[in-house]
């Protein structure tokens, strides 16, 4: 347990899973082939009815409620302030949910993969 003033060391960084690259990253891929995942998934993976819901109406709503949610809701709610890096929908679009207000709400990184790993979404669901 660390005693004043020391901090815990940090877990060692990997490897980038993508093919072929040798940078060491925090997370699954460096941040260049992070964005190039993010690419492909959009264009592959997702489905397309669920592509066409987000277009640059959905980025205004979102711009807009981040102005408004500048901190995650959920983190707020627990005393800790954490940025907001994502919007969710309470109910998702590909279950009827809208863009409406009262079915977002601003999470952090960390707290919109809890969710979506808890609903068993995406690269959960195996």
């Amino acid at each position: 347990m660390p005693q004043g003033g020391e901090t815990m060391p940090k877990k060692p960084k990997r490897p980038c899973s993508y093919p072929g690259c040798p940078k060491l990253t925090d997370g699954r891929f460096c941040e260049e082939h992070a964005k190039a995942e993010a690419k492909r998934y959009e264009k592959y993976d997702r489905d397309p009815a669920v592509r066409r819901r987000y277009g640059r109406a959905w980025k205004r709503i979102r711009d807009s409620y981040v102005q408004q949610h500048p901190l995650c809701e959920v983190c707020q709610k627990e005393g800790r302030l954490v940025a907001t890096e994502e919007v969710h929908h309470k109910v998702p679009l590909s279950e009827g949910g809208t863009h409406a207000r009262d079915n977002l709400i601003a999470l952090c990184k960390s707290c919109h993969a809890r969710i979506h790993a808890e609903r068993g979404d995406r690269w959960h669901n195996s």
